[in-house]
């Protein structure tokens, strides 16, 4: 299956891990992520820990667990490539319209960050002979 259709299909809970230069690790929890093509996706984000990781090693993985089954999801290593902070063009990739309370600019700053798909396994196994 594709990413953009399973992406799109699947429903569940994502988390994305970085680490900076000296190999610190932060886990965050992320949405799904915007898949681009078949070997790129994106994340839109805050200017947080995981951003400023990506900043100094621009290694990720990310794991996605499908809400209704055991066991069941994709775990994607990725490469940051490149990252846009155009604030329209984040709104336009927002899934979901901002709440009321957070209409106006928070100041905060948010970026989409794009990544290359290294590698797509499983959620549990190697992946070997499933072309992942």
């Amino acid at each position: 299956m594709e990413l953009a259709e399973y992406f799109t299909s699947a429903q569940g809970t994502g988390v994305l891990a970085t680490a900076d230069a000296d190999g610190n690790v932060d886990v965050a929890v992320y949405a799904r992520p915007h898949v681009i093509d078949s070997e790129t996706v994106a994340f839109l984000m805050a200017d947080k820990l995981s951003h400023a990781n990506l900043q100094s090693n621009p290694h990720a993985a990310y794991l996605f667990l499908e809400g209704a089954a055991r066991y069941q999801g994709r775990r994607l290593a990725l490469t940051k490539v490149r990252e846009e902070s155009d604030p329209q063009k984040i709104r336009v990739m927002r899934r979901r319209p901002l709440p009321t309370s957070c209409q106006q600019d928070d100041g905060r700053k948010r970026y989409l960050v794009y990544f290359h798909v290294d590698g797509v396994r499983p959620l549990v196994g190697d992946g070997e002979g499933e072309g992942a």
